[in-house]
Formats: structure tokens, sequence, C-alpha cells
């Protein structure tokens, strides 16, 4: 498999700073995962599961179902295509090692100024626990529209990598969707290059797993592009859900959002946020702000909430960022109290709610509603 763009560095040396990361497709670019490397220092290294492996295996195309509009272009191609690589390289070993070991990409294509009405989906149930690679490239042609969710279900130890482009006044909602069993492990790297006055909307809901790693890192480079991202995740006892968001402003006048939310309710439930933005020198104009809350619902749960904003100019509209992690609002629950609701009730209405205003940014009824109906088992569950 041809390689792309190995950077030399250091093992030596910590990165300070998100843009300073090598990249390579060649595992051996990379240390050995260990506890000593921030990237890695809160995760359960025994989940991984051969993950970060030289050699596994990879998905088959029966492990992958379509469910897409007629005007949708789809491929299988070698991973050596130069139509691979485009948005982004891997960043840490995990993700090159599923590079390597992912000799076919799926390639998804919406043409050049087509409207796709409805929701597309790619269903990814692996049929055992190997540990296996996905390599999935997705594209949005010029002033195309979509809508797609890359659906997660089962049991099953992935390795995935998945690339976004969005070319010029192009438009796409993208749902990346974790529901998995118990005993899976899923740690996905997703690369987005978004064009001029480019739109992305990129929602992760995290619901299962032992260990759910999602790393979001989307390209500003070209003048007007906009990107909202968004996260939730409900996490119980066996749970190991990180998210690590990742904006880099490189051309000017670009807005981006991010705001992450999620409900720990198991002892033992352990969340990780790290949220990133750079802004460089050229990006002049740029508007950013970036949010993760957290609710403890019950002792022994854990919850590390990190922002960090970089910003090597000051000709900007704005950036912010917050972060919070707590228990119940005791306001809330009197409100709730006091028109006779028990307090058992009232704390799943509470966290109903909380969860529920990022699920709504999904905006594909279908999921949405069987989000809203995961949440109602797990905190029955929970309750009972």
């Amino acid at each position: 498999m041809a390689q792309h763009g190995a950077t030399a560095h250091s093992h030596g040396v910590p990165i300070q700073t998100r843009s300073e990361r090598p990249r390579s497709t060649s595992p051996a670019d990379f240390p050995e995962v260990s506890k000593l490397q921030e990237i890695w220092k809160n995760v359960p290294l025994d989940k991984l599961r051969g993950l970060d492996a030289d050699v596994m295996g990879e998905i088959s195309e029966s492990e992958v179902a379509l469910d897409l509009a007629s005007d949708i272009k789809t491929e299988w191609i070698a991973s050596s295509d130069s139509r691979v690589g485009a948005a982004g390289l891997p960043e840490d070993r995990v993700s090159a090692a599923a590079w390597t070991n992912a000799s076919k990409t799926l390639l998804i294509e919406v043409p050049r100024d087509q409207e796709i009405a409805g929701a597309n989906f790619i269903k990814v149930s692996p049929s055992d626990s190997q540990a296996k690679a996905l390599h999935i490239v997705l594209k949005l042609q010029r002033h195309s529209r979509a809508t797609f969710v890359i659906d997660h279900l089962g049991t099953g130890v992935l390795g995935e990598n998945v690339e976004i482009i969005v070319e010029d006044g192009a438009e796409l909602n993208l749902v990346s969707l974790q529901e998995w069993s118990a005993g899976s492990t899923h740690v996905s790297s997703q690369f987005a290059k978004l064009g001029r006055s480019a739109k992305l909307k990129h929602v992760v809901v995290s619901m299962g797993g032992d260990l759910v790693r999602i790393v979001p890192s989307v390209s500003l480079s070209s003048p007007g592009a906009e990107v909202n991202m968004f996260g939730v995740y409900l996490a119980d006892t066996g749970n190991y859900f990180e998210h690590r968001p990742y904006l880099d402003h490189i051309a000017e006048n670009c807005v981006s959002n991010v705001a992450y939310k999620g409900a720990l309710q198991g002892a033992g439930a352990h969340t990780v946020w790290v949220g990133d933005v750079l802004i460089r020198e050229s990006a002049v104009g740029t508007d950013t702000y970036e949010l993760n809350r957290n609710l403890l619902l019950v002792d022994g749960a854990r919850a590390d909430s990190v922002p960090n904003l970089e910003i090597e100019t000051g000709k900007i509209a704005g950036a912010g960022h917050a972060s919070a992690s707590g228990r119940f609002d005791d306001q809330q629950l009197f409100y709730l109290m006091a028109r006779g609701i028990d307090e058992t009730s009232a704390k799943k209405l509470v966290v109903r709610g909380f969860l529920s205003e990022i699920i709504q940014k999904i905006e594909i009824q279908d999921v949405e509603q069987r989000l809203i109906a995961v949440i109602e088992t797990e905190l029955e569950k929970a309750g009972s």
C-alpha cells in the first residue's frame, strides 16, 4: 500500500500543540501506544483488543450495508488510489494501523449540484469480535447537499478512518452513531476538509461499547466555510467514551461551533472530552466557540473535560470556550418534585431534557426517536 506524507518526529519530545503532531499512514512512524502519551493516558489500553497491532483483519463488503439514494455513487476502491488521503492523514498509531490494514476503501460520492432528500445510511455490523479495519471516503461535490448516518451496531472491534470532503458550496449533515453492544471496541478518526462557503454539521452519538474513541478533525482551509459539531453520550458502568474534536482554522472568515453533552449514570463510567481549536495567523475574521457539559448521576463516575484554544491572530470576530461537569440542578429537581413528581422520575426528566437538546440537532426524526427510546431504556435500567 502506498504511503502518504510521513512526518519525521522525535518520540522523546512531547508534542505541545495539536498542529505539531506527526501524520503518517505507517504505524512504524508512531511510538507504541502507552499511558505515558497524552493522547492515550486515560484510555484502558487492554480494551484496544489488537487495534494498535501492525496486522489485523479488515471489514468485508458484506459487513457494510448501504441504504442510499439512487443518485449517490458508491465503489470499493484500492486504498492505494489517489482519491484516498485527500481529507487528512493519521495522527496516531491506531489510526495508521487501520489505514494500513484496510486494503479497500468505500468511496461514496454525491454528484455536483445534486440535492439528496432524506437520510442515507451506512450500516456497519461486524460479523465477529476480531480486530478489523475500515476506511470510508465520503465526498460531496460542488453545490450538492445530503444527509448521511454511519450506524455502528452489534459487537465488534473496529479501527476506522472516515474521510469527509465537502467541496465549494456543498452542505453535509453527517451523524456518526455508536450503539455498540458490550464487549465492543471502536476507535474512529474522522478527517473533514471543507471548500469555499461549504457547510458541515457533524453529530457524534455514543450510547454503547466498552471503549469508544472518536477523533473528528476539520480543516477550514477555504474562505467562508462553516462547521457545527455536536456530540451526545450516555455512559454506564463498563463504558469508556472519549471524544476529541479538533478545528483547524486556516482561511479567513470561517465559522465553527462545538457543543458536546454527556450523562454518566454508572459507577466506574468514564468519559473524556478534549476540544482543540487552532486559529492560525491567516485565519482573520474567525468566529468560534466550543462547549462541553457533563451530568454526573452517581458517585464513582468520572468526566474529564479539557477545552484548548490556540490563537495566532487578534483579527478575529470571536473565540471562546466553556466546560463544566456536575450533579443535578437542585432547583430543577425542586421545581419538579414540588409538582408531585417523585425524585427518581424527576431525575430522569432532567437527564432526558439535558441530552435531548443535542439529539434534536440531528434533524432525522427516525434516528431521534430511536435514540430517545435508547435513553429511556437505559434510564429505566439504572433506576430499577
